[in-house]
């Protein structure tokens, strides 16, 4: 069942696909039914919402501002629904949806979720793990509750509950020469294999601007976009890798015998362009149980930041 306006419906589902129609397709109904009702909430609002290609259509800025109007109005459209088939949406809400980033996944926000349902176990929670672009696209649209990522320059599709700067540092084995060391810098990483990210992730971009910047060659050992691999890489002697340092962010590093590997901070400014952000849906009501979650997630990233009041 739909509350939204058909139009409101219907420039929705435009504006996800980028074509009439795909649009039609998915809502199984003529391409000339959107394509009226499209003009005619355009002559509503009285400027155009769309530009249009051969190949597709992209949003104008009005466009933008109604899409986020739209996506608050389909999740509260779809809250509500909930409460009213089951009386109170009690079992709604307890359940929590969070999208993060593999970094966060390993142990930070799983940790979270433990000590959350300690002390309220009827929550269930569900955990995505995406990209980093992924994650906030997800809250955005309102298919995730909470976003735990990373993200470099302001946000403006999200609504960003904390965000704190992440340092970077060298995994290494524990008796690598750069094992005891405070820090290290980007000129004696290169002077070992490397293992790093594929380009396009935020802290590959971020690395090879570094490197760059001090005009050095760095030629990886091993590219991956996982973590996994990259810590059985260094384990077995196969180089160094970066990662964030989310010890910085109530997430202490294990013994290095239980994780076989060693975290030495990596100094260069550069990085401190990136950081981890707790995102939340623009506009949106959340749950009481992702409200709660996601206060408990801002005291981790960010101390200094008050939690939400019961």
């Amino acid at each position: 069942m739909q509350l939204m306006p058909v139009s409101l419906a219907y420039f929705l589902e435009v504006a996800r696909t980028g074509a009439v129609s795909e649009a039609a397709q998915n809502l199984r109904v003529a391409p000339s039914a959107i394509s009226r009702q499209i003009a005619k909430l355009e002559s509503g609002v009285g400027v155009p919402l769309f530009i249009r290609h051969p190949r597709g259509m992209t949003l104008t800025d009005a466009g933008s501002r109604l899409l986020a109007h739209a996506r608050r109005s389909e999740a509260e459209s779809s809250a509500l629904l909930t409460e009213l088939r089951t009386g109170s949406g009690a079992e709604e809400a307890r359940n929590v949806t969070v999208a993060c980033s593999e970094g966060f996944a390993r142990r930070l926000v799983p940790r979270a979720m433990a000590a959350f349902r300690h002390d309220h176990p009827d929550v269930t929670f569900q955990l995505d793990r995406v990209p980093h672009q992924e994650a906030t696209r997800r809250v955005a649209e309102g298919i995730a509750d909470i976003a735990v990522t990373y993200a470099m320059g302001p946000q403006h599709d999200v609504r960003v509950e904390c965000s704190a700067q992440v340092p970077m540092a060298a995994i290494v084995p524990p008796r690598h020469p750069l094992a005891g060391r405070e820090r290290v810098g980007l000129a004696e990483l290169c002077a070992h294999p490397l293992a790093l990210p594929p380009a396009g992730t935020t802290h590959r971009d971020l690395f090879d601007i570094g490197v760059q910047m001090e005009g050095l060659t760095a030629r990886p050992a091993l590219v991956c976009d996982a973590l996994t691999p990259k810590y059985e890489f260094v384990r077995s002697g196969g180089g160094i890798a970066l990662v964030g340092d989310l010890g910085t962010l109530g997430d202490p590093h294990p013994d290095p015998g239980a994780e076989g590997v060693v975290y030495v901070p990596l100094d260069h400014p550069v990085f401190r362009h990136r950081e981890a952000q707790v995102q939340t849906m623009l506009g949106r009501r959340l749950s009481w149980a992702a409200t709660q979650f996601s206060g408990l997630l801002v005291s981790l990233l960010c101390p200094a930041e008050p939690m939400p009041m019961s």
